[in-house]
């Protein structure tokens, strides 16, 4: 499972260079390519596919009931009995040809909109907690053509390989002459330039001949990139072909944060797409807004409004391209570890400690350029073994060894029930 992980000075350092110049771009509509049919995918006619709920929760749920802990046995079933995402992360062409189409079928079968991950992009997660993926460019591509074909005519929401625009290996960031941290052994640049030929590929596969199926690129969120660095990877990785960017994947970041995010990204698009402006210039969360106060945060709204102003440039709500936020453990927002923690990394994404829920999932967000809220991440499974700044095997703040990414972690799974924002009934 993907662990999104911050690389804050490298944002800040892009976005440093914007133009602090204000505008007016409006709320762009739901419509462009790689859209289900013509309406707004928050048509009140569809829903959210529900997937089988996995043993593992089953199992912690039926220990509730015969602990006599009733209400906690409801709480984590009211969770997992929300609509969430299918991940797939390996398996042959054909094995994934069948696994896509059978959980496109049992959503069919709902009438519900199911929400997919591919997750198999070469150096996935830089060979990190969730390590794994394909060998190359050839094999992935092959894996990816499988996929595609399962997917029939939709309806399908695709969120496209978590992480594989927030880290890319031996990738130089626009405006910088030095290579981010992910720098695999033996690699060279020559893994940047794949990584977007992986992404270009699969969202041609993905959206060519599957007029239902909206797909998505990492977006990243806002303690993560700028918006002009991102939106320079997503134009890099075909953007302008698919429905737009999904933000927060496993992440715990606060959704009106991601809104504002996100609009941002559809206006950098449009200006470094449409006209001679240079997505380094684009205003995000860093600059000149402070990303530790959201009440500044207008003052990067103001700089698109004089970025459009100055370029003549009317913010096309058609053709703007839209975003899905993950609200599945955000409902308390990020972890802030202790003031007097150890020296190191406090991986304050990996697991945190007394989170809640987010909103619940769905296609009517009220945002004309949000598609909806989603429960990417499924709630529940760990992020990893997070080890923060000791020597591990433990993690330091939960006293014992964390479940390895992607597995089942009953004590993480009753915290997000209990603690739910809005509360689960």
């Amino acid at each position: 499972m993907t662990n999104p992980r911050p690389v804050r000075l490298a944002a800040a350092l892009a976005t440093a260079l914007v133009l602090a110049l204000p505008a007016s771009a409006h709320a762009a509509g739901p419509t462009g390519p790689g859209g289900p049919p013509r309406h707004h995918p928050g048509d009140s006619a569809q829903k959210l596919y529900v997937p089988p709920v996995g043993k593992a929760a089953r199992d912690q749920i039926h220990s509730l009931k015969r602990a006599h802990r009733h209400q906690e046995a409801r709480l984590v079933r009211a969770m997992v009995e929300q609509p969430s995402a299918v991940w797939f992360e390996g398996g042959t062409p054909a094995d994934i040809r069948k696994d896509v189409r059978d959980t496109v079928r049992r959503a069919a079968a709902q009438k519900s909109v199911p929400v997919l991950v591919s997750y198999n992009i070469p150096y996935r997660d830089c060979s990190q907690y969730s390590q794994g993926g394909a060998s190359g460019t050839e094999e992935y591509n092959a894996w990816i053509d499988g996929f595609a074909s399962g997917l029939d005519k939709g309806p399908a929401i695709v969120i496209l390989e978590p992480d594989s625009l927030g880290i890319i290996p031996w990738y130089k960031p626009v405006g910088s002459s030095t290579f981010e941290w992910c720098q695999p052994a033996g690699g060279s640049d020559q893994l940047a330039a794949d990584r977007f030929e992986q992404l270009n590929h699969a969202v041609d596969v993905l959206t060519q001949g599957h007029p239902g199926v909206r797909v998505y690129l990492d977006g990243t969120h806002t303690g993560w990139l700028g918006v002009g660095d991102l939106t320079d990877r997503l134009i890099k990785a075909g953007v302008e072909r698919t429905a737009g960017v999904y933000l927060n994947a496993s992440n715990y970041q606060r959704t009106p944060q991601q809104l504002k995010y996100g609009s941002w990204i559809s206006k950098c698009i449009e200006l470094s797409t449409e006209t001679w402006w240079q997505s380094e210039w684009c205003a995000s969360q860093y600059y000149p807004a402070d990303p530790s106060d959201f009440s500044t945060w207008w003052k990067t709204d103001a700089a698109y409004d004089q970025a459009f102003a100055d370029t003549g440039f009317t913010f096309d709500r058609k053709a703007a391209k839209n975003f899905v936020v993950d609200t599945s453990r955000n409902g308390l927002g990020p972890w802030t570890p202790p003031a007097d923690h150890p020296a190191g990394d406090p991986q304050d994404w990996c697991n945190p400690p007394d989170r809640g829920l987010g909103l619940r999932p769905t296609l009517n967000t009220g945002d004309p350029l949000a598609d909806a809220l989603l429960w990417i991440k499924t709630p529940g499974e760990s992020d990893g073994s997070c080890t923060r700044w000791g020597p591990g095997p433990e993690d330091p703040i939960r006293g014992m060894v964390d479940p390895a990414a992607g597995v089942w972690f009953p004590e993480q799974a009753l915290e997000l029930a209990r603690l739910a924002v809005p509360p689960l009934h």
